[in-house]
C-alpha cells in the first residue's frame, strides 16, 4: 500500500513526528518529479501545475489536522493531496485518466479528490475552492461536529471576488475556517509587488476582522505551529484565520510556462531555501534523524512513487460511456411519479 497514514503532531516533537514530516515532503517532491516525466513522455492530458519547493505548506498544515477535518485544494494541489493522506497509486491513476483514478479518470491533475481523507477536492478554477470550505465549515458549525475546514490558495486568488466574498461569511458567522495563502511570488506571471499595495497579504484579513500571519512557508515546523493555533482557535468558536505561507515554485506555472518573466538567478537562490534540505539540517541538529536514516527516507519515498506509477499504469482507461453517470440519476417509476 502507498497510502500514508495521516499524522497528527509537531514534525519536530519527535523523532518519528520528524520522520513523517520528511517522508511526506519527500513523497511531496518524487511525485512531482514523476508527474513531469509521465506528461513529458505524452503520457498525460491537459494541463498539469507542479508544486516543487512548495512542499512544506502541504506537509506542515496537514500535520496540523485530523482526518475528519476537511481541505479544498488549487490547480497545484498534488501536495495538498498526498498530506492529507492520499493513496499515491489512485492520485497517479487519476492524473493517467484511468478508471482506478480517484474520481474515475474523469478529474486529473486539476480535480482530483478523495472525501474519504476529507481532501475535498482541487479546483480548476481560481479561487474556486474557497467557498466550498467555507460551505464545509458551515455545515461542521451548524452539525456541531467539531471540524475544521482550510482552504489552499495562491497570492493570485486573493484578488479574485471569491475571496472576498468568502473571507466575509466566515467573519460575521464565526466560522471554522483557515484560509491559507501560498504565496510563492507570483499569480501565474505576475508578480505580488505588481498586484498588491500592502506589506504582507496577512493583512487583508484585517478589512474582514480575521487575523492575519504571515509565516516561512519552507519551514515545515513553522508552518505546522501556525496552522496548530489556528485550528485551536476555530475549534474553539473564536472563527477563521488568514495564514501567508511565503514560499516559492520553482517550475513555471504551468507545463507551457517558459519562466520569461523571472531570472534564473532568482530561482536558484531560492533553491538555496529548499524546504526539504532545511528540515534536514534542523533534525540533525536536534539528533532526531541520522544521514543514513535520512538518506532511508528518500529511498522509501522513491520507492512508494515507482510503485504507485507501476501499479497506475496497468489500470483501464476511463470509459466514455460512463461520462454522465455522475452527473444525471437514473430514476425509477417511483420516484418520477412522485
Amino acid at each position: 500500500m502507498t497510502t500514508a497514514v495521516l499524522k497528527t503532531g509537531d514534525p519536530l516533537a519527535s523523532q518519528e513526528n520528524a520522520r513523517y514530516a520528511l517522508l511526506t515532503m519527500s513523497r511531496i517532491r518524487k511525485l512531482e518529479e514523476a508527474v513531469e516525466d509521465l506528461f513529458g513522455r505524452g503520457m498525460m492530458h491537459g494541463t498539469m501545475h507542479l508544486s516543487i519547493g512548495q512542499e512544506a505548506t502541504a506537509t506542515g498544515v496537514c500535520m496540523a489536522l485530523e482526518v475528519s477535518d476537511q481541505i479544498t485544494s488549487t490547480h497545484r494541489g498534488h501536495g495538498h493531496c498526498v498530506a492529507k493522506g492520499a493513496d499515491l497509486t489512485s492520485m497517479i491513476a487519476e492524473l493517467l485518466g484511468k478508471e482506478s483514478g480517484y474520481c474515475h479518470g474523469r478529474g486529473g491533475s486539476m480535480h482530483i479528490a478523495d472525501v474519504a481523507t476529507g481532501n475535498l477536492g482541487a479546483n480548476g478554477i481560481v479561487g474556486g475552492g474557497i467557498p466550498i470550505a467555507i460551505g464545509a465549515a458551515l455545515a461542521s458549525k451548524m452539525l456541531n461536529r467539531g471540524t475544521v475546514a482550510v482552504s489552499f490558495f495562491g497570492d493570485g486568488a486573493m484578488n479574485e471576488g471569491a475571496f472576498h466574498e468568502a473571507a466575509n461569511l466566515a467573519a460575521i458567522w464565526k466560522l471554522p475556517v483557515i484560509l491559507v495563502c501560498e504565496n510563492n511570488g507570483y499569480g501565474m506571471s505576475s508578480s505580488t509587488d505588481l498586484a498588491f499595495a500592502i506589506n504582507t497579504l496577512a493583512e487583508r484579513g484585517l478589512g474582514y476582522g480575521i487575523p492575519g500571519f504571515t509565516v516561512d512557508g519552507n519551514d515545515v515546523a513553522a508552518v505546522y505551529e501556525a496552522t496548530r493555533i489556528a485550528v485551536a482557535r476555530a475549534k474553539a468558536g473564536e472563527g477563521p484565520t488568514l495564514l501567508e505561507f511565503v514560499t516559492y515554485r520553482w517550475k513555471g506555472h504551468s507545463r507551457s510556462d517558459k519562466n520569461l518573466y523571472r531570472t534564473k538567478e532568482e530561482i536558484d537562490e531560492w533553491k538555496k531555501k529548499d524546504p526539504i534540505l532545511f528540515f534536514e539540517h534542523l533534525v540533525r541538529d536536534k539528533n532526531l534523524l541520522s544521514d543514513v536514516e535520512i538518506a532511508e527516507v528518500h529511498a522509501e519515498a522513491t520507492a512508494q512513487v515507482i510503485h504507485a506509477v507501476n501499479e497506475a499504469m496497468k489500470g483501464v482507461p476511463a470509459d466514455p460511456a460512463g461520462l454522465l453517470a455522475a452527473v444525471f440519476k437514473d430514476l425509477d417509476s417511483k420516484e418520477v411519479s412522485s
